[in-house]
């Protein structure tokens, strides 16, 4: 046993070592910090400082951690899918660290509680947004006999369990950091971000669970999760869990063409977009794309060539073939709960004005939303328009048909969308409608955004020109 006697503390998001001098041995996260004469270290290597210590049997006190440990029961029995019981074993066996991914739908909050009642200690729960916030309260507050504590809204309570968002969690983690043993990440996809790494860089929990459907990012930050949570230790696609635990669903896509008028307007736009591109020796891709927004600020030729680029886009997305598309749909499917999903809010509030379906975007109230959601889920009303706040983070299991008009490059989007409407219920078949313009860049756009298993495995309708 060593003879020097280390004292762990927590200080602002990180970890401090007292009784260690510059001549003493101290585990590879410390690092000397001049200005306080100590060493210090990150929160989160608070897991593998403590298991060197006991593995070098040196001796210590923990300061640091100030988490309480409960005996957390669920108030009844759910008996698990043998995928959550699959997917929490996996994430124990790699101690109690580590990703899960499941399609939405598939049960990940019943995971998670599974883990509460593994872990036994004082719980941070971190969601994207209030309204997940506020779901996740509802759902604890009724599955455990604990003290549930919210932090954000309004709300600075912490309890056995505490829910927060990934603002509050930055906003509060240096001083919270240590209150807790194990951090729940909903939607861990977002936790790369930068500022969002915070709330798992300042926590010391040595127990850390990540879940989510969509890990992938574009940025490839999702590399990052390893670090911060633990490994992906599970994972299960859309198409593995269709039929017995989640809908089955077909992806259709329709194929409509510009008319005349859009298509020369389309080709004179996109001509004077390429040909700044090319005038500037521009390349393709991600570093292209960076190199244009540079150059498109420094003249009028390049801000012209933004506008023609914003312009053809535009018209590839919102063309007026998609209208008419969208009317059949919804006569088709006039008795199925059905979610409109397009790029622009402007073309959100055209579908509301004209076919008479609520609108919801960034702009809708609060108690707005709940009122249309409420009446979307008790059958008052059977269609919802929107652009990207429903993507993630709303139950609304009864939805079984999901209209793409337009959107992002992103396969997460996609999947998000396609999430929607696969809650199991009785026989429901799921059906997601992708609106594609023809020869357009919007076929590059949904080139890569189907490039996910999700659509390449699911049962595909031929590219059709159903309605045209």
């Amino acid at each position: 046993m060593s003879e020097i006697n280390f004292k762990l503390k927590f200080e602002s998001g990180t970890l401090i070592l007292e009784g260690a001098s510059e001549t003493n041995d101290v585990p590879k996260p410390f690092v000397w910090d001049e200005r306080t004469r100590h060493f210090r270290a990150p929160a989160y290597k608070y897991r593998e400082i403590i298991k060197e210590f006991i593995q070098t049997k040196t001796a210590y006190e923990d300061e640091a951690k100030k988490y309480q440990t409960f005996d957390f029961k669920q108030k009844f029995h759910i008996e698990p899918r043998p995928y959550q019981t699959a997917s929490i074993e996996a994430w124990r066996e790699n101690e109690r660290c580590g990703t899960i991914v499941l399609p939405t739908g598939a049960g990940k909050t019943h995971a998670a509680t599974m883990a509460i009642e593994m872990c036994k200690r004082q719980t941070l729960v971190v969601v994207p947004t209030l309204d997940l916030m506020n779901q996740w309260y509802d759902l604890l507050l009724s599955t455990f006999n604990a003290e549930i504590g919210l932090i954000g809204g309004g709300f600075f309570e912490v309890g056995a369990i505490t829910v927060t968002t990934y603002a509050s969690a930055f906003r509060h983690q240096e001083r919270l950091g240590n209150q807790f043993g194990l951090v729940i990440f909903d939607e861990v996809h977002h936790l790369p971000s930068e500022g969002y790494k915070y709330a798992a860089e300042f926590a010391l929990a040595p127990f850390r669970l990540g879940l989510t459907a969509t890990p992938d990012r574009a940025d490839g930050n999702d590399s990052l999760l390893e670090n911060l949570v633990g490994k992906f230790v599970y994972r299960l696609e859309a198409q593995e869990l269709a039929g017995e635990y989640l809908a089955d669903y077909v992806v259709e896509r329709i194929e409509v063409d510009l008319s005349q008028e859009e298509r020369t307007a389309y080709g004179s736009e996109r001509a004077i977009y390429t040909n700044f591109k090319r005038a500037k020796n521009l390349p393709y891709g991600h570093e292209g794309w960076r190199m244009f927004l540079i150059h498109s600020a420094k003249s009028e030729d390049g801000r012209r060539a933004m506008k023609a680029y914003r312009n053809s886009k535009k018209i590839a997305l919102g063309t007026e073939a998609k209208v008419r598309v969208l009317q059949d749909l919804l006569v088709r499917h006039r008795r199925d709960k059905v979610l409109i999903f397009t790029h622009e809010n402007e073309m959100v509030y055209r579908i509301s004005q004209d076919y008479l379906v609520p609108a919801i975007t960034h702009e809708t109230n609060v108690k707005e939303r709940k009122f249309w959601l409420d009446a979307f889920n008790k059958g008052d009303v059977l269609a919802l328009a929107t652009s990207k706040v429903l993507n993630e983070g709303v139950n609304i299991p009864d939805a079984s048909v999901a209209i793409i008009l337009s959107g992002s490059g992103s396969s997460r989007e996609h999947i998000q969308r396609l999430g929607r409407i696969l809650r199991k219920k009785a026989d429901k078949q799921a059906i997601l409608y992708e609106v594609v313009t023809r020869n357009t860049t919007e076929e590059y756009i949904s080139q890569r955004r189907t490039d996910a298993r999700q659509f390449q495995d699911a049962k595909k309708g031929d590219n059709r020109n159903l309605f045209n």
